[in-house]
């Protein structure tokens, strides 16, 4: 079986702000960056079904058990970074549901090196996504 390179990591603090919010949320969680303007471009984290993706939308993996979608515009800026999903104080401005505890998570990126873009996790649409 292949090894994939994970388009997209946690660091332990992001780690342990999903495991609070899957505990007072019940229910599995998703992430999606827009890359509009404003917090828009922050990735923001949904109970799982509550943000609906489409076909502008691309599935990069998981990340800490949720699924990381980015718009397609957007990806195509960032496919070639692995992101790092963090976490760091301050009230963002978004429907993002981890706003009611003083942080935010926030992407740190990476270039992949040449050895990581060939054995990339494969990604898919939204829609792609949904007809699974």
């Amino acid at each position: 079986m292949k090894e994939y390179t994970p388009r997209v990591l946690a660091t332990e603090e992001a780690k342990a702000i999903i495991d609070q919010l899957k505990k007072s949320h019940d229910n599995d969680l998703m992430f999606h960056q827009s890359g509009g303007c404003c917090d828009g471009s922050s990735p923001m984290c949904f109970e799982k079904g509550d943000f609906i993706v489409g076909a502008s939308d691309v599935w990069m993996g998981k990340v800490y058990g949720c699924d990381f979608f980015m718009n397609e515009d957007q990806f195509d800026y960032w496919k070639h970074t692995q992101l790092t999903l963090d976490v760091v104080k301050g009230r963002g401005s978004s429907f993002s549901i981890e706003i009611p505890l003083g942080i935010r998570f926030m992407i740190r990126s990476r270039l992949f090196t040449s050895e990581e873009l060939l054995r990339l996790t494969p990604i898919m649409t939204g829609e792609e996504y949904l007809e699974q």
